[in-house]
């Protein structure tokens, strides 16, 4: 039907988390932790084609103990195609056990407090 399959949205959205915390995460953090997805509610607006040039935008709307909550939105140019609602654990990198996300973090997700 010329449209992206539905698990490519979760492609996106997993690129965009992962670019996210990448990008704000201090180095220490990034090396020894990483993320596992729990669950994504997808709310699909308007179909995404083969051919269409697409962005994720995420926000980290919380974390707390080992979870992290992320809304991400899925656009082709300013039009919504889906909104995604996603939880993950961050793991230990060595062990693969669930790590807690440390309170230092918050300052650098959440400048101006949460």
């Amino acid at each position: 039907m010329g449209h992206v399959n539905n698990a490519r949205y979760l492609n996106w959205v997993q690129d965009a988390v992962l670019a996210h915390w990448n990008k704000i995460a201090p180095a220490d953090d990034v090396a020894t932790k990483a993320w596992v997805a729990l669950k994504h509610e997808i709310t699909y607006r308007k179909p995404a084609f083969l051919e269409d040039d697409v962005t994720a935008q995420t926000v980290l709307e919380r974390f707390n103990g080992a979870r992290a909550f992320y809304s991400t939105l899925i656009k082709r140019g300013e039009e919504v195609l889906a909104e995604v609602q996603s939880s993950w654990c961050c793991i230990d990198a060595k062990t693969l056990r669930p790590a807690r996300i440390g309170e230092h973090l918050r300052m650098f997700f959440f400048p101006q407090g949460e």
